[in-house]
């Protein structure tokens, strides 16, 4: 059935959410009875475990693991029960994404006790890297709206440490030339505490630029540059976030920012809506509440479990007079791992401000990360709600490992794995303009559609690459290729 109106997107909206809960936290992991001692003829109906050992952690400390773990030493289990909470914990480990592989065996030492073995194996932790990237909103963006214009990719380089001391630290940097000239220096702790539930984070970063997008028409980017390429925008941003792990699926995080931009007053002559309270200059103090619970299987590329996300924004807390702004998000994912090689995946995202019109800076819509519907990738749809509704049925079709350890001694590099799933593709959406901008009228406050056929590659340390052909309600099709997983 075709959804004609934005009440059917709404009631869509209301539709998946009560789907969601139905479905959603309470889920418990499968069952499954692989990790028996094959030797046994018949299992313990409870047991008890004894010890925990860990071995591959060369860097990573063992309470950063010991964290993850839903049981503990001295207490009896229902077997079946044991299993699944093995199987999960699993995952969370892996989720740590420090670990290229982690395996969790029982071994069974009586009639009803276990030792437990937690194998590991570590990623390499320091990655340096060329920053050779578009500047632009996707590939296809660049590829036909800017003409392959190699003058709009960055270049630089970029340094990061996972694990700076052992407790899943990351520390990043970034130096960036070519399109936007930028530094980033990013750092978070996950736990500062001994009973591992209070973490923090930092960022600060700086850009300039000399060409940008002010304002869109025809559902397109307007980009602008001034006659002597000179610097026309510059920006600087700092944060600190604040995180709360109350359980192991649940997350709090309080995150107080500042914001200060300045653009060439020409900018403002082109589009005197830029900033909207008449100054070259935009600054503002910011605080974010957002819940996440995630209990996806794989962070990168999930094939089960659930995602939800629910976060507040107040801009203005200070410099109220150039800005003074709300801002709602919710996500909420669901991935339904029907066998091995099958599964689906369905995802809404719904995001409001509560203004009639907002700062070109802070401007949503369907066509900017991560709200695509797949099929217009090359258009900008502005507003100041959105809803987007994905949905992918994908099988799995290779599942390789390629051992190179006879070539490469380096145990982090010498193994690769390769995924292919073919995937089917139906998204749809609605972005609601209280503005009625006459030049975006064709894709503003309109039904919109994609649909079509890819294939995901997954990769070496979970890296994701897509290639997917998409029709949209447009009578539009093209070809798109993207670098991470859709939702």
């Amino acid at each position: 059935m075709i959804l004609k109106n934005k009440n059917s997107i709404y009631f869509a909206f209301i539709a998946f959410a009560f789907l969601w809960l139905s479905w959603g936290p309470t889920a418990q992991a499968q069952g499954d009875t692989s990790l028996a001692p094959a030797q046994l003829s018949s299992t313990p109906d409870s047991v008890k475990v004894n010890n925990i050992f860990i071995i591959g952690n060369e860097k990573t400390r063992k309470s950063v693991i010991l964290r993850e773990l839903d049981f503990s030493t001295g207490f009896y289990y229902d077997w079946n029960t044991f299993l699944e909470i093995l199987l999960a914990d699993e995952k969370k480990i892996y989720n740590l994404q420090l670990f290229t592989s982690v395996d969790i065996t029982p071994l069974i030492t009586g009639d009803s006790e276990v030792e437990i073995l937690i194998t590991v194996k570590e990623r390499w932790y320091i990655l340096p890297q060329i920053i050779f990237e578009l500047a632009d909103r996707n590939f296809a963006e660049w590829w036909t709206n800017q003409g392959r214009d190699f003058s709009r990719v960055n270049f630089g380089l970029r340094l990061s440490h996972s694990n700076v001391g052992g407790r899943n630290e990351k520390l990043k940097f970034a130096g960036q030339l070519g399109f936007t000239k930028a530094l980033d220096l990013q750092y978070s702790i996950p736990y500062i505490d001994k009973k591992q539930k209070h973490g923090l984070a930092a960022q600060i970063n700086f850009r300039e630029n000399k060409t940008i997008p002010l304002k869109s028409e025809y559902n397109k980017q307007v980009f602008y540059t001034d006659e002597n390429e000179d610097i026309i925008k510059k920006s600087f941003a700092a944060a600190l976030r604040y995180t709360y792990r109350r359980s192991y699926y649940n997350y709090h995080f309080l995150t107080l920012g500042y914001s200060n931009t300045w653009v060439d007053p020409e900018v403002l002559e082109v589009n005197p809506d830029y900033f909207q309270h008449g100054s070259n200059k935009l600054r503002y103090a910011y605080a974010t509440y957002t819940f996440r619970h995630d209990r996806r299987d794989n962070v990168s590329y999930a094939t089960s479990g659930e995602f939800l996300q629910a976060s507040v924004t107040k801009y203005g807390i200070i410099y109220t007079e150039e800005l003074d702004e709300v801002e709602v998000n919710l996500t909420a994912n669901k991935y339904f791992k029907i066998s091995d090689k099958f599964h689906f995946n369905t995802g809404l995202t719904a995001d409001w401000f509560l203004s009639q019109s907002q700062p070109y800076t802070l401007v949503r819509g369907i066509g900017y990360r991560p709200n695509f519907i797949r099929g217009y990738e090359l258009n900008v749809v502005e507003g100041q709600q959105l809803y987007v509704h994905k949905n992918s049925f994908r099988w799995k079709f290779v599942d390789w490992k390629i051992d190179l350890s006879d070539m490469i001694s380096l145990e982090q590099f010498n193994t690769i794995p390769i995924r292919l799933y073919l995937s089917a593709n139906f998204d749809h959406g609605y972005v609601k303009d209280r503005n009625h901008i006459p030049e975006n009228s064709r894709l503003a406050n309109k039904y919109l559609m994609g649909y079509g056929t890819g294939i995901d590659l997954v990769g070496f340390y979970d890296a994701v690459l897509r290639f997917e052909y998409s029709f949209n309600n447009s009578g539009e099709g093209n070809f798109f290729f993207n670098f991470n997983a859709p939702f």
